[in-house]
């Protein structure tokens, strides 16, 4: 099931402009650097497991680079802890995709598969102790043999480990969110949070903004436990976004970021989940206020009533359905 704060990175990472960022800004790959957003793609993940499980969770994006596709492949690890067998997921998860273009016939003419970039991005405290290559997951195998075995490889991108002189100095809106997320800046408040402000007077595309807005509410929902603080409703309230970041900013200072996420993950290491469920409706009932107006008395009762896996799945709908309706609807699909 997925947390909280993964919804907000999915919600982000929706966006091609903020996986061209990813990739450019914070991995050693150029490829992409000159590539027109036109050319991303978004494909719909819904290949099957052996286990006959559908994977909806997975961010997959093809991307034209001249005449070839390149698939980049994002699996988002927002969590602090550790997976040791990321490797072998990442190999599992790439030959599910493999066998899904097969079975779809989308391959290039010359029926040939196409390259994948893996990569995984974590935020978590502790440090990546993980094996980046399934090779480090294997016993070794007699020399005979070491042609034979596997060795998939995937890009960790360790959010807490960038190098902070050069996110400093990096001006695209993931750098800005990435700083407040880390809050480690004395000039969060002098520079990224007016810079911030200057991004949403000028960013044209509202899905964009809401999303943006939806990963500040879940931030702010584990830093202080109040998902209340701030809360977009509609694109009228774009004008006062200075003044809501300047109140942000005041309760970092009064409360402390940090001590805000330690006892967040306290709160849940005790099993006390009821808080993440009400920061859930919240950023629900922000996105969809924002997307279709004011909610009626039923669906704001359903919100309400919802489970955490409920709530989680009308998000997912959320960001892409055409009507409030779709949200609920149990036969809606993601795409």
């Amino acid at each position: 099931m997925p947390a909280l704060h993964d919804l907000g990175y999915r919600s982000l990472f929706a966006h091609p402009e903020l996986v061209r960022e990813l990739i450019t800004d914070f991995t050693s790959f150029k490829l992409l650097d000159e590539v027109a957003l036109s050319a991303f793609e978004r494909v719909n993940p819904a290949y099957v497991s052996e286990h006959l499980s559908a994977r909806q969770d997975d961010i997959v994006w093809r991307v034209r680079v001249g005449q070839q596709f390149l698939y980049v492949y994002i699996l988002l690890e927002c969590q602090s802890g550790v997976d040791r067998w990321m490797a072998l997921r990442m190999q599992t998860y790439i030959g599910l995709l493999y066998q899904d273009l097969v079975k779809r016939h989308e391959l290039s003419p010359g029926l040939l598969l196409p390259p994948v970039l893996p990569l995984v991005f974590y935020n978590g405290v502790p440090h990546w102790s993980a094996s980046t290559e399934l090779a480090g997951l294997l016993m070794q195998a007699p020399a005979e043999l070491a042609a034979f075995q596997p060795t998939q490889r995937y890009v960790l991108i360790d959010q807490q480990r960038l190098d902070r002189t050069a996110l400093e100095a990096n001006a695209s809106l993931l750098a800005l969110l990435f700083r407040l997320e880390l809050s480690l800046f004395p000039d969060v408040s002098t520079k990224v949070l007016p810079a911030l402000t200057t991004w949403f007077k000028q960013a044209p595309q509202a899905s964009l903004r809401r999303s943006v807005q939806v990963w500040v509410n879940g931030l702010l929902a584990r830093a202080t436990g109040n998902s209340g603080l701030f809360m977009v409703d509609s694109a009228q309230e774009d004008a006062d976004m200075g003044g809501k970041l300047a109140t942000w900013a005041e309760q970092l200072e009064e409360i402390g970021f940090q001590k805000g996420v330690a006892l967040a993950e306290k709160a849940k290491a005790e099993g006390k989940a009821e808080g993440q469920v009400i920061a859930l409706r919240g950023m629900l009932g922000s996105l969809l206020r924002s997307r279709f107006g004011d909610l009626p008395a039923p669906a704001a009762q359903r919100i309400a009533r919802a489970t955490q896996a409920e709530l989680e799945q009308w998000f997912e709908r959320s960001l892409s359905t055409p009507s409030l309706q779709a949200v609920f609807d149990d036969g809606a699909t993601s795409t």
